[in-house]
């Protein structure tokens, strides 16, 4: 289960780069906290 959570938590810090890449600031920054909050230990890869 907790390597389904660090995926999808990866995913969702991935997406929102992207998105503040495209200049969507607010919904990158949301994606990312979200993002770090969903990985198994609440931050992601220890940062």
């Amino acid at each position: 289960m907790s390597i389904l959570l660090l995926i999808l938590g990866i995913i969702l810090i991935i997406a929102g780069v992207f998105a503040l890449l495209r200049r969507q600031i607010l919904w990158g920054v949301v994606l990312i906290v979200i993002g770090l909050i969903v990985s198994p230990s609440g931050t992601f890869l220890g940062l």
